[in-house]
């Protein structure tokens, strides 16, 4: 399992190289050539003992205007030391592979993203040597996806959104977005990538909504994670947690919930009745539309 936000703010260029091309064109403006080929490299940059340095993700690239080095680092905050070894590891990748590195940096924090994109000179006064300038992808400008249609066209970089914007009052309707879109994908790319945004959501509230819109989705319960979330169900009793995550869904998306729909959802005695109305849950338009039997 992903145990972490690092982990995996840089393990879905991992799972889906491509989205970081098309981050880099689409999310910074870079007319980066469209590539052909991805393999993945040891991310290992150590030379002598006891020196020891590792990028977060790295991975070769061949494109119809050459090959490129993609140098992936995840920025959980500032961090001066890597102003240092950024440049290192460009210079030191040029060096033994002999193709272009481009360094990306991923974060959830503004403040972070300011700062990493600020150029890292290495120089006399006014004659630099050495010049880095860092991509960064954060909060600013990795586009907010709250609209399904949306998050269907490109499922990666709805992932990205989710694991970048996971705070704010836009949350729910960014989580819900994505969950509807990872109903268009295979199931394990689904899985992988429910977990990546499960590592990277630090706000409480959001962390409970993307839970309980997990639950309701059937390939999310042959993954690791739904073991977790199936111990806190047993703990609360099932069918108590099944009943208040659906009403929870529906208040969370701004649905007014009536008394008799409330009193029918939570005297509901039956396990599968209670899933049905959850995964209707995330689509209605109504509370009353859980009981639609023609509803999605």
């Amino acid at each position: 399992m992903v145990g972490s936000s690092h982990e995996a703010l840089h393990r879905i260029f991992q799972k889906d190289p491509a989205l970081l091309t098309r981050a880099l064109q689409q999310v910074l403006n870079i007319p980066f050539p469209e590539p052909r080929e991805f393999a993945a490299m040891n991310v290992d940059l150590t030379e002598v003992e006891p020196v020891e340095r590792r990028v977060d993700t790295l991975l070769r690239v061949q494109t119809d205007q050459g090959e490129y080095l993609l140098v992936v680092e995840s920025q959980g905050r500032k961090d001066e030391a890597k102003r240092g070894s950024w440049p290192y590891y460009l210079s030191y990748l040029y060096e033994k592979y002999g193709c272009e590195p481009v360094l990306i940096v991923i974060t959830q924090n503004s403040a972070t993203a300011a700062w990493a994109a600020e150029p890292i000179h290495r120089v006399l006064p006014g004659r630099p040597s050495m010049t880095v300038r860092p991509l960064v992808l954060g909060p600013d400008n990795v586009p907010l996806i709250a609209d399904a249609r949306e998050a269907e066209r490109d499922v990666p970089l709805a992932v990205l959104s989710a694991m970048t914007h996971g705070k704010g009052p836009r949350v729910a309707a960014i989580l819900e977005s994505l969950v509807a879109a990872l109903r268009t994908i295979d199931a394990e790319s689904a899985a992988a990538f429910v977990q990546f945004v499960d590592s990277c959501l630090d706000d409480p509230r959001a962390k409970e909504i993307w839970r309980d819109l997990m639950a309701a989705v059937q390939y999310f319960w042959r993954h690791p994670l739904a073991e977790q979330v199936r111990e806190e169900g047993r703990e609360q009793g099932r069918l108590e947690d099944r009943a208040e995550m659906t009403l929870r869904i529906l208040e969370w998306r701004g649905i007014p919930v009536p008394d008799s729909v409330r009193e029918r959802v939570q005297g509901c005695t039956d396990l599968r009745q209670l899933e049905v109305w959850a995964q209707r849950a995330v689509h209605a338009t109504r509370a009353e539309d859980l009981f639609d039997e023609d509803a999605v």
